[in-house]
């Protein structure tokens, strides 16, 4: 998945970047009633997210991981 569209999808369910430092973005949203943070390693909007780094990103959300496939 790339980088910008994982970006729309945390968008659309109501994250917004809250933080940046250096090369993390922090995205604060609301998943269920619960407060979510997930911190994004930041690449190129075009480029690929490693898959850990995807599946790890993916959890800290708390959305169902079939929004990103």
């Amino acid at each position: 998945m790339k980088y910008r569209d994982f970006l729309k999808v945390l968008t659309a369910n109501g994250f917004v970047e809250i933080r940046q430092e250096s090369r993390h973005h922090q995205f604060e949203g609301y998943v269920d009633g619960k407060r979510r943070m997930v911190t994004a390693a930041y690449s190129q909007p075009g480029e690929d997210i490693k898959p850990r780094n995807l599946a790890s990103m993916i959890r800290q959300s708390g959305l169902p991981k079939k929004l990103f496939d």
